[in-house]
């Protein structure tokens, strides 16, 4: 018999975790501004649901003010319940739109079968949510990515790109028309499953892309736990190193220039974060086995 009261402070404790992690990554990549009206994308999955109810409840205590509208964009997909999100939103008393665009029928035809649908699918929600976000007046578009998102986009660009890149907090569209912001970048996802198995949100399976089987993503997930079992702190170490990078020891000309690099170069005109030969003497230290001591937990690793 699990104690209410016991429940209770968990659940409180859980709520004021995000709250602060969710608030942090706001105030470190300056997400939201006074004035703002920001479209908070709601798939109906356990993140958006998070995203959009974690918001609502800064809100009310934020320093600032700032409105807050879901939007909805229903693709048409198959055993889609269209009564589900609206009941939902309609009970939090906040403005929602549900825009209505068969993207499944374009994507079915287009894509082979059993051919990723991710890239198209993405590129054309992409344009249907700044479309939206032009009519609704939105200065910011929120999407429910979080830290193991982020992360396993590192590694796909890293493994099958060649690139260092990952997902950023805070990116401005190409057209230097809209801003899209990630809340949740700091907040791990088995928070959010505990948080949103919490408060019993009424999820809706995706059909079209969750479904599929054999993806890249769910590749990088799957390796990102193992480490994580294995290898406690580990992960925490990946994502702390997307906030410090050293582009004097990576191979970017276009980052550093090291044509200009010479004996007598002043170091302060290459740019920010140069060291010298120091990382190399400290490749033995580094293969030690991990000590939490020696690399805090930064962004609440903990539970």
């Amino acid at each position: 018999m699990i104690d209410p009261r016991k429940q209770a402070f968990e659940e409180n404790k859980l709520d004021k975790k995000l709250s602060r992690l969710v608030g942090e990554a706001i105030g470190d990549f300056g997400m939201i501004a006074d004035g703002d009206k920001v479209m908070v994308c709601v798939s109906g999955g356990k993140d958006s649901y998070t995203l959009l109810d974690i918001l609502i409840k800064l809100r009310e205590r934020a320093p600032i003010s700032f409105e807050i509208i879901a939007v909805n964009l229903d693709q048409k997909q198959p055993n889609f319940p269209e009564d589900v999100l609206p009941n939902y939103l309609q009970q939090l008393n906040i403005p929602f739109h549900i825009e209505e665009q068969d993207t499944y029928s374009i994507v079915k035809r287009v894509i082979p079968e059993g051919k990723t649908t991710c890239g198209l699918c993405s590129r054309l929600r992409r344009g249907i949510l700044y479309r939206v976000a032009d009519e609704l007046g939105a200065t910011k578009i929120a999407l429910g990515h979080h830290r193991d998102d982020i992360l396993e986009t590192l590694l796909l660009n890293m493994f099958f790109a060649g690139k260092l890149k990952g997902m950023p907090p805070k990116l401005r569209s190409d057209d230097g028309r809209h801003i899209v912001i990630r809340p949740l970048a700091y907040v791990p996802e088995k928070l959010i499953e505990r948080y949103a198995a919490s408060m019993n949100f009424p999820i809706i399976p995706c059909d079209l892309c969750g479904s599929q089987p054999n993806l890249q993503r769910a590749a990088m997930k799957k390796l990102l736990h193992d480490w994580e079992k294995q290898f406690p702190g580990r992960v925490e170490n990946i994502f702390r190193a997307m906030h410090h990078i050293v582009p004097s020891h990576l191979m970017d000309q276009d980052t550093f220039d090291f044509q200009a690099l010479g004996i007598h170069t002043d170091l302060s005109q290459l740019g920010k974060n140069i060291e010298g030969d120091l990382a190399i003497d400290e490749g033995e230290e580094l293969c030690t086995p991990f000590d939490q001591r020696q690399f805090p937990v930064t962004f609440a690793n903990k539970d």
